[in-house]
């Protein structure tokens, strides 16, 4: 069995795990937070660790060098914090994004939607425990996005009240009442699983309105469906 991986350096995937699994790098600069993190998902079937890094400079390198399924990085970082990490892996110029889940120890609104502004696909804090940790790089593994519980709502409706009075983009083309109801689950944190029985509908139905909800709205994910939804009041906490 192969050691633990440090500090920006990438093993090679083993066959073992299967074509199936999904490829996770760790970014954090305390070494005590990297182990843990690195131990709770190296225990679930379907998911490893194929590198860790101390910084964010070193986490963007290992990133574009391995191309893993899931980004797992810390916010406060040295050499590159990691916000400008995520924007240079999965921001709005970035061609052909990775997937990035911030987790801090920070419960700060700016932290947040500065992270989801930068492309990530999920914000948990360090407290969350490892079950929602998991859920959290399963959905961003599958294109979704997962935030803690927690702090969705308050952050996302404090947002919206500071945007409130600014001119707000509108959709390209009217929602229907289904996307409009759609609209709403997506803004609570809902999956797709979720979503599909709430509205007694199809995964296929629920992944056929996000995408049309996505071009409508000019949005690249579920969390900028959500924040459209705050932004424009349709959801208050």
């Amino acid at each position: 069995m192969p050691g633990p991986r440090l500090d920006g350096q990438c093993g090679a995937a083993p066959d073992g795990p299967g074509p199936m699994s999904i490829r996770v790098i760790i970014a954090d600069d305390q070494d005590i937070v990297r182990t843990g993190l690195r131990m709770i998902i190296d225990a679930q079937p379907g998911i490893e660790v194929i590198g860790e890094a101390k910084d964010g400079r070193a986490a963007v390198a290992l990133a574009r060098q391995h191309r893993p399924d899931v980004c797992l990085f810390d916010i406060r970082m040295p050499e590159m914090d990691g916000l400008e990490a995520t924007r240079q892996l999965a921001g709005p110029d970035v061609d052909d994004p990775l997937a990035v889940v911030v987790i801090t120890t920070f419960d700060l609104d700016e932290y947040v939607h500065g992270a989801l502004k930068a492309g990530a696909r999920g914000f948990l804090l360090k407290d969350a425990g490892p079950e929602l940790l998991i859920q959290a790089i399963h959905a961003a593994a599958d294109g979704d996005a997962l935030i803690a519980p927690n702090v969705t709502v308050r952050l996302l409706a404090a947002f919206s009240d500071v945007r409130l009075g600014r001119s707000l983009a509108q959709p390209i083309e009217p929602l229907t009442r289904r996307e409009e109801e759609l609209l709403i689950t997506v803004a609570r944190g809902r999956t797709n699983a979720e979503i599909a029985n709430e509205l007694h509908i199809s995964l296929s139905t629920v992944k056929t309105h996000l995408a049309s909800l996505m071009a409508k709205l000019g949005a690249r994910n579920r969390v900028e469906i959500a924040m459209w939804a705050y932004e424009t009041g349709r959801i208050k906490g």
